[in-house]
């Protein structure tokens, strides 16, 4: 793994060991709750910034014409990332 690779891996695990502990303990979910083993992660240029973030307000109307996890799989095969979809949403 790269060193950013390893950065980006150690961050994540900060993010969500924390945002999961706060949201157990402030009691905001229902259920007991915890993130997926694995993430995605993807960069995006300074130019396309503007449009990464319409995208992102977007979110819920864009959703409704394509599930989230048909776009993750989409964004995959369109990057040549290899997968196994077994391991996906685990």
């Amino acid at each position: 793994m790269s060193t950013l690779g390893a950065m980006l891996s150690n961050m994540l695990q900060h993010i969500k060991g924390n945002s999961s502990k706060w949201l157990n303990e402030k009691g905001i979910v229902a259920c007991h709750f915890h993130w997926q083993a694995g993430y995605g992660a993807f960069t995006v240029s300074e130019s396309m910034v503007k449009v990464v973030s319409r995208y992102i307000e977007n979110q819920e109307t864009h959703h409704q014409k394509m599930t989230f996890e048909a776009e993750f799989i989409s964004l995959l095969d369109k990057h040549h990332i290899e997968y196994d979809a077994k391991y996906l949403w685990d």
